[in-house]
């Protein structure tokens, strides 16, 4: 491994982690290391460690993030369908309100649980572990 220089400090390089494929692997709820094992236990839990090959996911933390961005899409998707759809169509409120309401939950349940997964690829591709502080091992442990 090569050294990376800042200032007077010397560090071990960290092995470069591709962020596009790791966010791909994230947003398929795969592990974004391996692309195998599966990345949630739950609806939006994510798995302590990898079963595929180990990776270690308790310092990844999402936290609102991926509800944010999940409301920023969502709510562009709805609001430009709702102008587009006002001003070429004359609906009643209740209309609308059938047609958007469930639109905007079935699409916010939708891609809540991916838009988590590219955070987490995110973060793993990084080497970012939320808001504890933790350090991330140049190598992962033999096994």
């Amino acid at each position: 491994m090569t050294e990376q220089i800042f200032g007077a400090d010397t560090a071990p390089a960290r092995p470069v982690r591709p962020v596009g494929q790791a966010m791909w692997r994230g947003f398929r709820s795969r592990c974004p290391h391996c692309g195998e094992g599966k990345l949630f236990r739950a609806f939006v839990k994510s798995v302590d460690r990898c079963a595929v090959c180990g990776e270690d996911y308790t310092h990844q933390q999402a936290d609102d993030f991926p509800a944010y961005i999940t409301i920023t899409i969502v709510g562009h998707i709805v609001l430009g369908g709702f102008l587009a759809v006002e001003t070429l169509v004359l609906l009643s409120s209740w209309v609308h309100l059938a047609i958007w309401a469930p639109l905007t939950v079935a699409m916010s349940i939708a891609l809540l649980q991916p838009i988590k997964g590219a955070i987490i690829g995110l973060q793993w591709a990084n080497y970012m572990h939320g808001f504890g502080g933790e350090t991330d091992e140049l190598e992962p442990p033999e096994r």
